[in-house]
């Protein structure tokens, strides 16, 4: 019983020195636990709201329009609610929620909800989205200049794979279809987007983009709407990424991190051809063409949740797999060279080539990082060579290059050791698993399925050997 008191007491003091705000309900709707951070939020006492019932303490609410109480009778979660009202100060705050049920032995025994307060992330999404539209209104012909556009030419590589990619995106470029573009970190989506759009029939409209992952979604959801005055505090009438991509194109980079609230709202704009500002009540048409990315394969991204199946299915109309670097090898030597001459050029440098070595070391890498990694050790390399010097050797890249790619799995080496037969197997194993890890970025769905193995098994092996990722 003492134990469980100081546990309690441990947890109590937690809750209070975190910076969100935790409400806790019972099956009756009586608060028992409520610390200082929510407090703070809603301008209450604390004292005041512990054992009292939180209809009680939130009058205007009653429990279907409170979160606590639609979770705690539901039984299922609610995940990062945002919420706009008044606290008992009468100041205008904006949090965002999660509310979970809680359960003892599959009994329901109350609620939680974690609040955190994103007013001033709100008040700073404002100032991004005014910077956004104040660079909308600048002259186009003035920026120009400065964008880079990419065509296929830009494109390298003759490999099968990289040739296959391009013919679709080509086709792609000839019709106003959604195109869904599946490719691992640094493989570049967005040259293929971009390529897909000054090579088609919009290329004398805009082409707009925008990472889906670099943004809270209540922010994105303004960005890419727009929004009405008075819709929330501080907010204007302004057109969003829809308005603004009119008649061309919608880069959604990593559709897949965006929230799925925010996915059903895309759903319907591409299903219907409309678009509401957020805040407002007047429905937009808008003609825009939707590319989105994805850096996992889309399929693994519905059976995680991340991804709705319905707005998969909507994409993917088109779709381009663009391959990791590890699968067209063959355009190594084709892209390093395209790279020295590229930053020979911008760093005044006069380098020729690549020695042997390096090269070999390159082709037993497996480029997590894939063309960007490529592309930014050769700058790297280029750097730090000097001048009377011409070709790229291994002491001009970084350590980590020859360390994995002269760590294959030699099993000769392991067999000599001293060891029984179960630890020599174990070792095997355990250097199989890392080279299947590397190879695949690290990523263990990949991996798993490199090794013919069920994920959850190579889960727990990477646990049992300690293997860091």
């Amino acid at each position: 019983m003492i134990k469980g008191e100081i546990l309690k007491l441990v947890l109590q003091n937690i809750l209070h020195y975190i910076d969100e705000g935790i409400h806790v309900i019972d099956n009756h709707g009586n608060t028992i636990l409520y610390n200082d951070v929510m407090a703070r939020l809603e301008g209450l006492d604390k004292e005041s709201v512990l054992n009292k019932n939180i209809l009680d303490i939130f009058p205007s609410l009653d429990e279907n329009s409170s979160t606590l109480f639609t979770v705690m009778n539901t039984g299922r979660p609610i995940f990062n609610r945002n919420q706009t009202y008044l606290n008992y100060k009468g100041n205008k705050i904006t949090t965002m929620n999660t509310t979970i049920p809680l359960f003892i032995n599959d009994e329901k025994v109350g609620a939680l909800e974690i609040a955190k307060d994103i007013t001033k992330i709100k008040a700073l999404s404002e100032q991004v989205i005014n910077l956004q539209q104040e660079l909308f209104k600048k002259d186009r012909e003035e920026i120009k200049p400065r964008i880079k556009r990419y065509t296929f030419e830009n494109i390298i590589g003759n490999s099968r794979e990289i040739k296959k990619a391009i013919d679709i995106a080509r086709k792609a470029a000839m019709s106003n279809s959604s195109v869904l573009i599946y490719g691992e970190t640094g493989t570049g989506k967005e040259l293929f987007s971009q390529s897909i759009h000054y090579c088609g029939k919009r290329k004398n409209k805009p082409f707009i983009a925008q990472n889906c992952a670099a943004l809270p979604e209540s922010l994105l959801e303004s960005i890419l709407f727009g929004t009405v005055k008075g819709s929330f505090t501080g907010a204007v009438d302004r057109p969003g990424l829809f308005e603004q991509a009119n008649g061309g194109t919608l880069l959604l980079d990593e559709i897949n991190s965006t929230g799925l609230m925010l996915q059903s709202k895309l759903l319907r704009v591409l299903q219907e051809g409309y678009i509401r500002r957020v805040g407002g009540l007047k429905d937009i048409p808008i003609d825009v063409r939707i590319i989105a990315t994805t850096n996992e394969d889309p399929l693994v991204a519905i059976e995680k949740g991340t991804l709705r199946k319905d707005l998969y299915y909507r994409l993917n109309v088109i779709s381009i797999k663009v391959p990791a670097l590890r699968e067209r090898k063959e355009d190594l030597k084709l892209l390093c060279d395209y790279f020295i001459r590229k930053y020979n050029k911008k760093l005044d440098k006069d380098v020729w080539m690549l020695s042997e070595h390096v090269y070999e070391l390159f082709l037993n890498y497996t480029w997590p990082g894939n063309v960007r990694e490529l592309e930014n050790l050769i700058e790297g390399a280029i750097n730090f060579i000097s001048k009377d010097e011409h070709v790229l050797k291994k002491e001009h890249f970084p350590s980590y290059i020859v360390e994995e790619s002269m760590g294959t799995v030699d099993i000769k080496d392991i067999i000599k050791l001293e060891n029984s037969l179960p630890e020599i197997i174990s070792e095997i194993e355990k250097k199989l698993i890392i080279h299947a890890l590397k190879s695949t970025g690290n990523n263990i769905t990949k991996a798993a399925n490199k090794l013919n193995i069920r994920r959850q098994t190579l889960q727990h092996k990477i646990k049992k050997y300690k293997i860091r990722l």
